[in-house]
């Protein structure tokens, strides 16, 4: 699963569909652009906040990802905490969706 998600990231990073950074990514949502937002395990207490908070707010999902060295390293990057997904296919991609009953 990790590395589908790291593989979607770094398509839309190539792509220019993604924002790299808390500040990036707070940014963005506060302009409704963002589909969902891909944390880092290790982010930090204070980004998780300011992110998560923001993301709930505008009723846009946050995905656990893999660790801020992996995601950095996927996308040619120092180490990266926090990404956000602007291209809504991207997004739908990376969102585990519930099982649909029957």
């Amino acid at each position: 699963m990790m590395n589908r998600l790291l593989g979607l990231l770094g398509l839309g990073y190539r792509g220019r569909r993604v924002v790299v950074g808390v500040d990036a990514v707070r940014k963005e949502l506060q302009t409704g652009k963002i589909w969902c937002v891909v944390l880092a395990e290790d982010a930090s207490p204070r980004a998780v906040d300011k992110v998560v908070r923001l993301a709930s707010a505008k009723g846009v999902p946050t995905i656990p990802g893999p660790r801020a060295a992996a995601i950095g390293a996927q996308l040619g990057k120092p180490p990266v905490m926090a990404v956000g997904v602007r291209d809504r296919a991207l997004a739908d991609g990376m969102v585990p969706t519930a099982p649909v009953r029957s």
